[in-house]
Formats: structure tokens, C-alpha cells, sequence
């Protein structure tokens, strides 16, 4: 896959673009199923298959404060966009003077000029331009005039609750609520989490006698309080392991972490980045009366991941 920085950098437009432009994020089955559509699309006429997305995402400029987190981070979106072999993705940088271009202004010099546009497709209420003034109707109008069509993909609907469409909005709901099986059949594959192993508190190892991994992300979507059975890949590796996402109670000092003990395993990863898959959740977090307490519960923890894990 091709990916373009700078729209405004394109020396020409691609040949016969089948088109289709959002967010992504998340880049769940709603999405893929767009991008799949325009891929066939693309292969039908003999054109390019483009996904134009957007850095950073547009409510983090538009709305100031109260923007939610991200379920993926831009390097994680990327890669999943080009696991579904679409051509090229153009990433336009979204600031308050982008912003303020017309739907115009968006159809003629980017879609039509710049990309070479034959055919968009997107959803039913995508919307776009200065204070959202382009639709639907508004690309058939123009698409009658530079020669593209416009195609509405059918939205996909979550299993989990019939009559209700996959959205960004959905699996936030679900990993907030810590119902991390329900995101992978959202997303096609396990909920996860980047980020870089970090100092800890030097509890795991040398107090409780499990050492963690201590992650630190940045702004991305984290899963509720609990401990999870979890993947991770760390150095090209993929282990299994057990996770707490939580204030540590039963120490009282109220920090949030994000920390993973990997099974069978004692390499030194410090500053190294891992990910982790949150496979299924296992139980809330909670206060314990002592430290020996909580030893005999991260016990179990552990057991019941090794369980769970079985066939990952």
C-alpha cells in the first residue's frame, strides 16, 4: 500500500480512483467492509483503490475539549488498513484552515483534481466539508457534473445485538464496559493496546513475586479496571499473560497502571514497545485485607488465564 503524506504533493491524479474517505478508527468490520467494496470496485473497472483518512482526527481539532480517546492510534490504523489490500491511503493533515474548506471546495480540488475520482463509496450519513454542508445528495448532484458515481455501502450490524450497526461509537462502549470478547466479533480480530514498558513500582517481582511488564500508553481507548487474559508481542515474540488495569487498592496510592504479567517468562524488555490483546476479562479489580491475600488471588488470576489461553 501506498501511503501519501500531503495530498497536495500529488504530481497527478491515479487512474480510474475508486474512492472512499473517514476516519477509521478502530478500522472495525463496518469499515472493512467498505474498504473490501471498494477494492472490488477498484479491480471491476481497472482503477485505483483509495482510502483518504484524516491525522489528527477531526473532533480532537473541532471539538477542544471532551474528545474521545482513539481505539487506534495512527501507526496501528495504517497497518490494519493495508492488511486489506487497498492501493493507496492518503492522510490529510485535519487543521482548523482544512476545516474550513467548502463540500465544493473538497469535491472539485481534492476528490475530482487531485485524486482522479470515478466512483466514491460511503456511507449513508457520511458527511463533509465546512460545518458539515456535503451529504449523500450533494455528491450525486456533483458526481452528475465531473462524471464519478456514488455508491451507499450498507452498514454491517453487530451480532450481539441485532438491528444495531458496527460503529466507532459501539466498540467504545464495549471495551469501556470491559467487554472485550464482544469487541473482537466488532472488530474482526482481539481489542489491543500499544505502548512502551516503563518503570514500575518494583512491586511485581521483588514484593508479590510476579514481575509485570508496566506499560505506558498514550491517548488510546484503555479497557475497564480488571484483570484480563491477554496476548502480547514484545521483540517479534508473541507470549501469553495476565493483566491488571487499575489504581492497585489494596496499596492505596490511587496511580493508574496498565501492567502485564507475561507467562513463563523472565527477559528484561524495559523501553521496549509490546502489544497487547485482551483476549477475555476475568474479573473486577479489587481491595484485598493484606498483601498475602492478593498474592493468593493473582494466583489464580494466573490459572485461570493459563486456562483461557489454552488454545491461543
Amino acid at each position: 500500500m501506498k501511503i501519501i503524506n500531503d495530498i497536495y504533493e500529488l504530481e497527478e491524479p491515479f487512474k480510474k480512483a475508486v474512492v472512499t474517505i473517514g476516519n477509521f478508527d478502530g478500522v472495525h468490520k463496518g469499515h472493512q467492509a467498505i474498504l473490501h467494496q471498494v477494492i472490488e470496485k477498484a479491480e471491476a473497472i481497472g482503477g485505483t483503490s483509495v482510502a483518504v483518512t484524516f491525522e489528527p482526527h477531526p473532533i480532537r481539532v473541532l471539538k477542544k475539549n471532551g474528545q474521545p480517546p482513539l481505539i487506534t492510534l495512527f501507526e496501528q490504523k495504517t497497518e490494519l488498513i493495508s492488511q486489506t489490500g487497498i492501493d493507496v491511503l492518503i492522510c490529510i493533515r485535519f487543521d482548523e484552515t482544512f476545516a474550513a474548506i467548502t463540500a465544493r471546495q473538497f469535491v472539485e480540488d481534492i476528490l475530482v483534481r487531485r485524486i482522479g475520482t470515478r466512483a466514491i463509496i460511503i456511507g449513508e450519513d457520511y458527511a463533509f466539508g465546512r460545518n458539515r454542508e456535503g451529504n449523500v445528495e450533494f455528491l450525486r448532484e456533483y458526481g452528475k457534473t465531473f462524471g464519478f458515481e456514488v455508491i451507499v455501502a450498507q452498514w454491517i450490524s453487530d451480532t450481539f445485538h441485532a438491528g444495531e450497526r458496527i460503529s466507532s461509537t459501539r466498540v467504545r462502549e464495549v471495551v469501556t464496559a470491559g467487554n472485550v470478547e464482544e469487541a473482537w466479533h466488532l472488530l474482526g480480530r482481539y481489542y489491543q493496546v500499544r505502548g512502551r514498558v516503563v518503570s514500575g513500582r518494583n512491586r511485581g517481582g521483588k514484593l508479590l513475586g510476579f514481575p509485570t511488564a508496566n506499560i505506558h500508553l498514550t491517548d488510546e481507548l484503555c479497557p475497564k479496571t480488571g484483570v484480563y487474559a491477554v496476548t502480547v508481542t514484545c521483540k517479534g515474540n508473541k507470549y501469553k499473560g495476565v493483566a491488571n488495569i487499575g489504581y492497585s487498592p489494596t496499596f492505596d496510592d490511587n496511580i493508574f497502571t496498565v501492567e502485564v504479567h507475561i507467562l513463563d517468562f523472565n527477559d528484561d524488555i524495559y523501553d521496549e514497545p509490546i502489544r497487547v490483546n485482551f483476549i477475555r476479562r476475568i474479573r473486577d479489580e479489587a481491595k484485598f485485607e493484606n498483601i498475602e491475600a492478593l498474592i493468593r488471588q493473582i494466583t489464580k488470576d494466573i490459572e485461570a488465564g493459563r486456562e483461557i489461553l489454552a488454545n491461543q
